[in-house]
């Protein structure tokens, strides 16, 4: 049969694939059945979709099944898919971006062939094909710069839900990264072992726990590539608290420094799992970091000791006022009428009342 015959049940003999006497065991399809998320290209949403709920119907008629309303699937994500460039030789045929040659002046872009020295036309940016040749090999990708490079490079390129395009550049950024983490937990890990577990309140502890606040809701709603956004400022916080530590001597202690970059190899290690194990064992964290529970986070550090509240004058906005988190009545008012924006607004006019909405909003009425 063909292979979309199996695709389309499979899902529901892996609940039990040890059975021989039936191709399901109802008891256990019904424990783990419908499937939680269903992950796919368009061409998945299309077809292979559509014949799973068929064979699940089906299934459920025969009394190899029993799915509630006969829904394989609870949750659907559409994934985009790889593109890249296209090329072509001045006789028409299609030529692989391996044999192609990218160089830029001016502005302008232009391609030769690399053994022939051909032109090579630059056609449109098209779904990876190998009718159109233009596909890039992974093994040479990860001969080059390794699994993880390639993985955390696609998922910090676009939303999963758009097209990734498979750029040479992109690919050493994210290999740059990779080097840029190994660099910043190397040098976390000559740091002398804190003999006591961080604590306390200061900006990188603030800046890792935040991003770990965000790793967590943005991987859970499978938006990587933000995940990946806050992992960036992350970095860029270690390395300017190490930074100064190399210069005055002070700064963070070795307790939130090590924190930090135990919970920077945490998050990346769903992406980059083999930069993460070796990270982790540079540190001296025991076991495996794909083993070890989830950090816990400190949600008082993720409360801010300043706000900034938009300023409204008779019913217009007009500035933004920033105040301590705890600041009273007095001290809100005080601020809002030393704002320029807000003399301009009210022209000498006198200010009867100024409404505080905690938190939210202040409304000043001339």
């Amino acid at each position: 049969m063909d292979t979309f015959v199996d695709s389309s049940w499979y899902f529901a003999r892996f609940t039990d694939p040890w059975i021989t006497r039936e191709p399901t065991d109802l008891a256990a399809v019904d424990g783990w059945l419908p499937v939680d998320q269903y992950i796919g290209g368009i061409e998945h949403a299309i077809l292979h979709l559509l014949y799973s709920r068929f064979f699940t119907r089906a299934m459920n008629a025969t009394g190899h099944a029993n799915v509630r309303d006969g829904e394989p699937f609870s949750g659907l994500f559409t994934q985009g898919m790889v593109v890249h460039e296209t090329y072509r030789a001045p006789d028409g045929s299609w030529v692989m971006p391996a044999e192609v040659r990218i160089e830029s002046e001016g502005g302008t872009r232009r391609a030769f062939h690399v053994k022939q020295g051909i032109p090579i036309d630059i056609g449109p940016i098209e779904k990876m094909s190998k009718s159109k040749k233009n596909t890039v090999d992974p093994d040479g990708i990860i001969a080059s710069y390794g699994a993880d490079t390639a993985r955390w490079f696609m998922l910090s390129d676009s939303p999963p839900e758009r097209d990734v395009i498979w750029t040479e550049e992109g690919v050493q950024g994210a290999a740059r990264f990779v080097q840029r983490v190994w660099r910043l937990v190397s040098e976390v890990a000559e740091r002398p072992a804190p003999a006591e577990a961080a604590t306390g309140d200061s900006p990188l502890r603030r800046a890792a726990h935040k991003t770990l606040a965000a790793v967590e809701e943005n991987i859970e709603a499978l938006r990587f590539n933000v995940a990946v956004a806050r992992i960036y400022e992350l970095a860029n916080a270690l390395q300017a608290a190490l930074q100064e530590a190399r210069i005055s001597e002070g700064g963070e202690s070795d307790a939130v420094v090590r924190e930090a970059a135990r919970l920077l190899v945490h998050m990346i290690a769903p992406m980059m799992p083999h930069l993460a194990e070796e990270c982790w064992q540079a540190l001296g964290c025991k076991g495996l970091a794909a083993e070890a529970l989830w950090p816990t986070l400190d949600r008082k550090l993720l409360v801010e000791d300043a706000i900034t509240l938009p300023v409204q004058v008779n019913g217009k906005k007009r500035a933004d006022v920033t105040v301590a988190r705890d600041a009273d009545q007095a001290a809100i008012e005080a601020a809002v009428l030393s704002l320029d924006a807000v003399r301009r607004a009210t022209e000498g006019r006198p200010v009867r009342k100024i409404i505080v909405v905690p938190l939210r909003i202040v409304n000043v009425v001339a």
